[in-house]
């Protein structure tokens, strides 16, 4: 599936669609360059997840959990993280994936290891506030953006 968005705004009103329709123990694995709208889809998410907006980006924390009444979102952001060692030792491991949601920043330094379930989002800028978001999901979200 293929979104173009024109704002942040936008982008956030497309990830809120998304995050309405995930449940505990998905996991969203983002691709996108620096500045490409990983956090500000990840707000979406919260919104939409019923979490509020107060999302801000994990690159010094390694990990943002934003926590509900029913489960949390653990926000990863893997930019750092090269191998399996290293993802380790942020304690990846001892998270309740299967009862909470997951959005991972910089997948693609982890990919080999995500669950193969992981719903993939590439994030690619295309003008100064325009993005390309491409949900890679196995067709579970295809009426979403009817």
């Amino acid at each position: 599936m293929r979104i173009i968005t024109n704002s942040p705004d936008e982008t956030i009103k497309a990830a809120q669609k998304l995050g309405k329709l995930l449940r505990p123990g998905d996991m969203i694995a983002y691709k996108g360059g620096l500045g490409a709208g990983k956090t500000t889809f990840t707000r979406g998410l919260a919104l939409g997840l019923g979490l509020g907006d107060s999302v801000t980006s994990p690159t010094f924390a390694l990990v943002n959990e934003y926590s509900g009444e029913e489960f949390s979102l653990y926000h990863f952001d893997m930019y750092r993280i090269m191998n399996e060692e290293a993802l380790e030792s942020t304690g990846f491991y001892d998270y309740d994936f299967e009862n909470n949601i997951a959005a991972v920043e910089w997948s693609e330094n982890v990919s080999d290891l995500l669950p193969d379930n992981a719903i993939i989002i590439t994030i690619n800028a295309v003008g100064e506030d325009s993005r390309e978001i491409i949900v890679e999901d196995g067709g579970r979200f295809a009426g979403a953006w009817d």
